[in-house]
């Protein structure tokens, strides 16, 4: 591509009000007749209803906020073994970075669903069923099993 090459786009031109009525835009100019709007100056700020009480106003207000999550998101073991390779360490950093968990999931706890061919080393809390099969498979799992909130969950 080469820019003496480019195609010249026209611009359209600004419409021009208030030059006559032939040029069917005289008169009112598309401001119609009377009131705020067709003044010059006219600033009318967004969700302004005349006076009546706002759409905003009138409806009813959710409360509160959406507290994290108590419980863990779930990791099973079926995704640890299509996601890493064998040998690998799997924490919250290298979850993220194969996608099988969004960037600001905090806590992680990996279940025992599905079968583990691999070795992994896991820095994670685990399931006891997870546990097991993570070391049937010749991996170890370096955090307890502690589903408390102050536990760690990257070494």
């Amino acid at each position: 591509m080469r820019l003496d090459r480019l195609a010249v786009q026209g611009r359209r031109r600004k419409k021009r009000l208030g030059r006559g009525n032939a040029s069917g835009r005289g008169t009112y100019s598309g401001r119609g007749i009377k009131g705020q709007k067709a003044r010059a100056g006219a600033r009318i700020r967004a969700g302004f209803e005349g006076g009546q009480t706002p759409v905003f106003q009138r409806l009813p207000k959710r409360r509160g906020f959406r507290a994290e999550s108590p419980r863990p998101f779930p990791v099973n073991v079926r995704l640890l073994e299509k996601a890493f390779p064998s040998g690998a360490k799997v924490n919250l950093a290298t979850l993220q970075k194969a996608q099988l968990i969004s960037p600001g999931t905090r806590r992680v706890k990996i279940l025992g669903d599905g079968d583990l061919t691999k070795s992994l080393t896991v820095h994670l809390p685990t399931s006891e069923g997870a546990k097991a099969k993570i070391e049937k498979a010749g991996g170890t799992v370096i955090l307890k099993t502690d589903e408390s909130p102050k536990a760690p969950l990257v070494p």
